[in-house]
């Protein structure tokens, strides 16, 4: 079995506005990860992913790019709790 692994994501730049949060529980899915993500009050976007390491990084990677209209200026990533439940899916803005 692959090591599993969890990450917090604070994901920085045009992320609100262009469809992030919607495209990124699309990627998670695709993927095969679990987690979260919200906007936050000071226009980034988080995101927790949990799951096989080498999953994980690819939603990561894909977090530096997003959907088309984004423009990234920065993710900054930080260990975390895994999620309670499994899926992945939109919470409530922080």
């Amino acid at each position: 079995m692959k090591e599993a692994e969890c990450r917090r994501l604070k994901i920085s730049g045009r992320v609100q506005g262009v469809c992030y949060r919607a495209s990124a529980i699309e990627e998670a899915r695709r993927i095969g990860v679990d987690g979260w993500v919200r906007n936050c009050r000071d226009g980034s976007v988080e995101a927790l992913v949990a799951g096989a390491s080498e999953k994980v990084e690819a939603f990561i990677e894909w977090c530096r790019v997003g959907p088309p209209a984004a423009q990234v200026a920065r993710v900054e990533i930080f260990a975390a709790d895994f999620p309670e439940a499994p899926g992945f899916s939109m919470q409530a803005d922080a």
